[in-house]
C-alpha cells in the first residue's frame, strides 16, 4: 500500500518514494521481534532483582519509540545533514566517554555508563555510528582533494575513540569499531600497507588485551577450554536451543530463561531459540542478513565515495554486532556483553541502532545516478555533494 502518489513533490512524499522501504520494513519486523522477546525474557530477570515484572519491557518501549523517531527523522536528511549530525553526536559521545572515566558508574568491572537521574546511558554506543560517518567523510574528502589529510584526521579520531574504549575497558566494542574502520579503508582503496599496518596493530593489541585485562583472558580461556572456568551462561544458552528444537516450546513457555542472568539482553537469542525454535531463529538471522545484503546492493548504485564508505562502515558495524551476540550465544565466539541490535534490552543500544540505521536509510535513498557496478544516467544526488 502506497500512501503518496508518485507525483507528490512534498518533503514527506519525496522521502517515501526514495527511501528503501524493504530495509525499513525488515528493521520494523526486527523491532517487533525485539518487543516480543523482551516481554518473554524479562519478567524472570525482574523477579530476581525484585522489581515489577513489566519493568524491563516498559523501559524497552520507552527507549524504542524515540529510537524509531530518530531513525525515521535521520532517514529524511540529506548528505550534508547526515554528516553534520554525525559530528554533533560524535562530539557529544566523546565528551561523555571522557566523563565516564571520571564519574561513570562501574558495572561488572567496567566503567561505561553515565547515570542521569533514573536512567543510565552508555556514551560509547552513541559514538559508534557517528564515528563511522565522520571518518568516512574525512577519507572521502581526501579522495576528492588529495591535499587534504583526511586519512590522518580519521586515524586521529579513531585513536581517540578506541583509546577511550580501552580505558573503560570495552574490548568487544573496540573490535567492531576497528573492523568497521578497516572496512572503510578497504572500500576507499587506500594502499594495502595501511590495512596491513592496522591489522598488525589489531593483532598486537589483542595479545596485549589478553595479558592485560583479566576478564578478557578469562573469557578467551573458557572459550578455548571450558574446563578452565565457569561457563554457566553459555551452557544454559545451549540447553535452551536444545529444548527449543525445530518449532520451539511456545511463546512464554521457555524455562531456561529463568536461570540465565542476562536473558533479556546478551542472551536474548537463546530465549528465541527455546521458545520459537530453529526455524524462527533462522528467520531472525535472515532478517539481519537481508538488511546487510540489501544495503550493500544499494551502494552499488552510487559513485559517491562518501555514501559508499559510510554505508559500508555502518553495515559492517550492524552485522558484526549481531554476529558477536549470536555467535557467543551458541558458543562460536567468546562471550561478550554485546546486545543484539533492536532486539536486546538496552536503551543506549536502541538509540545507537536508531541513529545508525537512520543514517544508512538517508545515505541509501534512491537517487538515480551512475553506480560503481551499473551504468546509467548520472543525476545530482539528494542533498548535493559533500563540501
Amino acid at each position: 500500500m502506497n500512501f503518496f502518489a508518485r507525483t507528490d513533490r512534498s518533503f514527506v512524499g519525496r522521502w517515501w518514494w526514495t527511501v528503501d522501504k524493504a530495509i525499513l520494513s525488515a528493521l520494523m519486523v526486527i523491532c517487533v521481534m525485539g518487543v516480543m522477546l523482551v516481554a518473554a525474557a524479562s519478567p524472570s530477570v525482574a523477579e530476581r532483582i525484585h522489581v515489577s515484572p513489566n519493568h524491563f519491557i516498559i523501559r524497552h518501549i520507552v527507549f524504542l519509540i524515540p529510537s524509531l523517531m530518530l531513525m525515521i527523522g535521520l532517514s529524511m536528511a540529506d548528505l550534508k545533514q547526515v554528516w553534520r549530525a554525525a559530528v554533533v553526536v560524535l562530539g557529544f559521545g566523546v565528551v561523555c566517554m571522557a566523563l565516564v572515566l571520571l564519574v561513570g558508574a562501574e558495572v561488572k568491572g567496567a566503567q561505561r555508563w553515565l547515570q542521569i537521574g533514573p536512567l543510565s546511558i552508555q556514551p560509547s554506543e552513541l559514538a559508534k555510528p557517528s564515528f563511522i560517518v565522520v571518518a568516512s567523510w574525512l577519507i572521502a574528502r581526501q579522495k576528492e582533494h588529495p591535499q587534504f589529510k583526511g586519512f590522518f584526521f580519521a586515524s586521529l579520531v579513531y585513536g581517540v575513540v578506541v583509546g577511550l574504549l580501552v580505558l573503560q575497558p570495552d574490548m568487544g566494542m573496540t573490535f567492531v569499531v576497528t573492523a568497521s574502520f578497516l572496512t572503510i579503508i578497504f572500500l576507499a582503496g587506500l594502499p594495502f600497507r595501511w590495512i596491513f599496518l592496522l591489522l598488525a596493530m589489531v593483532v598486537g593489541a589483542s595479545f596485549a588485551a589478553y595479558f592485560t585485562f583479566g576478564h578478557v583472558q578469562s573469557r578467551v580461556d573458557r572459550f578455548i577450554n571450558p574446563e578452565s572456568g565457569d561457563t554457566y551462561q553459555v551452557d544454559r544458552s545451549l540447553m535452551a536451543f536444545q529444548n527449543g528444537g525445530l518449532f520451539g516450546t511456545g511463546a512464554g513457555q521457555g524455562s531456561v530463561k529463568m536461570t540465565i542472568p542476562d536473558a533479556h539482553a546478551d542472551f536474548i537469542f537463546a530465549v528465541a531459540g527455546e521458545e520459537l525454535g530453529m526455524f524462527v531463529t533462522l528467520f531472525v538471522i535472515g532478517l539481519y542478513g537481508y538488511v546487510i545484503l540489501r544495503g550493500y546492493n544499494r551502494i552499488m548504485d552510487t559513485d559517491n565515495i562518501f555514501i559508499i564508505l559510510a554505508s559500508g562502515g555502518i553495515l559492517t558495524l550492524f552485522g558484526l554486532q549481531a554476529l558477536v551476540n549470536m555467535g557467543s550465544t551458541v558458543n562460536l565466539l567468546p562471550t561478550k556483553g554485546m546486545t543484539l541490535p533492536f532486539i536486546s534490552y538496552g536503551g543506549s543500544s536502541l538509540l545507537s541502532s536508531g541513529i545508525g540505521m537512520g543514517m544508512l536509510l538517508a545515505l541509501t535513498r534512491r537517487q538515480g545516478r551512475t553506480g560503481i557496478a551499473r551504468g546509467g544516467l548520472s543525476i545530482r544526488p539528494i542533498g548535493g555533494s559533500i563540501k
